[in-house]
């Protein structure tokens, strides 16, 4: 099969590499439907984070099980499934605390599992899933208008929707989304989905401002630092937002979002750490600020959101803006690098 690797900073390969087999009897086999660059992928991309070594890469895809092994029990040959981006057995003490991301036996795509053994990453034809029983999600197959809004199940509308329950967003919170990107609007939508009555995009960029406000904004803030925070409170009678959704993960974008949270408000942060992001302790304590949030356990709210998803009720597709086939892989990490798309959907390269 073929698969992409990252070589180095900006050299994005899609290459010929081993066919994946079922490795023990909780793997199973994927043919992969469609699968996508995530903003995280972009670290590595551009040597914030070296890559030592040529190596897999990518963490969403959805697909049709092709093969399972002897003690998989959940899903079966034939079953279209959504994965996760974080490997998990769903029974560990993590796992049933509902932090599947932090789970003691899982692990990640494009890194060794618990026994050694390498997985393959997402962006590629056919991925081994181990611990596919407490990892994959089973759905009804798909119409292929739906196709995107699945895809995004995998990761940036579940990380949105970790930041709004972090940040206690409900019925009549007034909300504050630093960062336009997928995750950024998945956090808009899933702010509106829980009851926010005034959600605030930060947002630059007159086509992201737009989606902004189809997922739910009721304002759009252009400004940032001091300017944007005054811009905030300002359309908020004079004080910060209940809960501020911080979906970037530098140093310049926690502030921004401690900043823009009242007294006694929450930031939920979901983020990617990159640039040193600093808490500034005194200012949290003197205000009663909280910050929660981290690697978004995403298989645990699959459920739920799936079911919006089917129904009809949650449409967060279109954060994709742009489609390539798979062999196509490099121009996709180049374009969202170069903010020309917001994120994009690969499809099996023909």
């Amino acid at each position: 099969m073929r698969a992409t690797l990252i070589h180095g900073e900006r050299d994005i390969r899609f290459e010929q590499v081993t066919d994946p087999i079922l490795r023990g009897p909780t793997d199973a086999v994927v043919r992969v439907v469609a699968s996508c660059v995530c903003g995280s992928d972009l670290w590595p991309y551009r040597g914030v984070r070296p890559t030592e070594e040529p190596h897999r890469i990518g963490h969403e895809f959805i697909g049709v099980v092709e093969e399972a092994g002897a003690d998989v029990r959940t899903v079966a040959a034939g079953d279209f499934v959504i994965a996760p981006f974080a490997i998990s057995d769903g029974t560990c003490r993590h796992c049933r605390h509902g932090i599947t991301s932090a789970c003691e036996h899982g692990g990640f795509w494009g890194e060794p599992d618990e026994n050694g053994l390498p997985v393959d990453g997402g962006q590629g034809e056919w991925v081994r899933v181990p611990l596919a029983d407490g990892t994959l999600v089973a759905a009804p197959s798909p119409d292929p208008a739906q196709i995107p809004a699945l895809l995004t199940l995998t990761d940036v509308m579940g990380t949105g929707h970790h930041a709004a329950v972090c940040a206690k967003v409900g019925a009549g919170s007034t909300v504050a989304v630093i960062g336009d990107g997928a995750v950024g609007l998945c956090a808009m939508l899933a702010a509106q989905r829980l009851g926010a009555e005034r959600i605030i995009a930060m947002s630059r960029r007159p086509d992201r401002q737009q989606l902004a406000r189809a997922f739910g904004a009721t304002d759009v803030v252009a400004e940032r630092g001091a300017d944007g925070v005054l811009a905030v409170t300002d359309l908020l009678g004079g004080i910060g937002a209940d809960a501020a959704l911080e979906c970037v993960g530098t140093k310049e974008s926690m502030r921004q979002a401690v900043d823009c949270t009242r007294p006694g408000g929450t930031v939920g942060y979901v983020g990617v750490p990159a640039g040193g992001p600093v808490l500034p302790i005194g200012y949290l304590f003197s205000k009663n600020i909280g910050v929660v949030g981290g690697v978004a356990p995403v298989r645990t709210y699959l459920p739920e959101l799936l079911s919006d998803v089917l129904a009809g009720d949650l449409e967060p597709g279109r954060v994709f803006d742009l489609e390539l086939p798979l062999d196509q892989v490099a121009d996709a990490y180049a374009a969202m690098d170069e903010r020309r798309a917001i994120k994009v959907l690969l499809r099996p390269a023909s």
